[in-house]
């Protein structure tokens, strides 16, 4: 069990060092947002997992998986949501700046 928790961690890391060479490579503030928001909830997603799975092994409390289980629900709902938003906005802002 460890050696997949150890595995799951390293994961999320890694892709968290890929979406930040994405920020720095990739040519427009979309192309940049889009990599980062699915990279990051991907990455924080396999870390939080990974943090059950740790919990159930040193068999810690159903307190920590139902907190860390909520926590995962809402970073599932909010992260995709909020890229949308700012996608939008900047869509928006894009528009409203050629029109005039």
């Amino acid at each position: 069990m460890m050696v997949l928790i150890i595995v799951m961690t390293v994961l999320s890391f890694s892709l968290l060092i890929i979406s930040a060479i994405g920020v720095l490579r990739l040519p427009s503030a979309l192309a940049r947002q889009h990599a980062v928001t699915k990279a990051a909830t991907l990455s924080l997603s396999l870390l939080i997992i990974g943090m059950m799975l740790y919990a159930v092994h040193m068999e810690w409390s159903a307190e920590w998986l139902i907190k860390l289980s909520l926590l995962l629900i809402f970073l599932l709902l909010t992260l995709p949501l909020a890229s949308h938003a700012l996608a939008r906005s900047s869509l928006y802002e894009t528009d409203s700046d050629n029109t005039h």
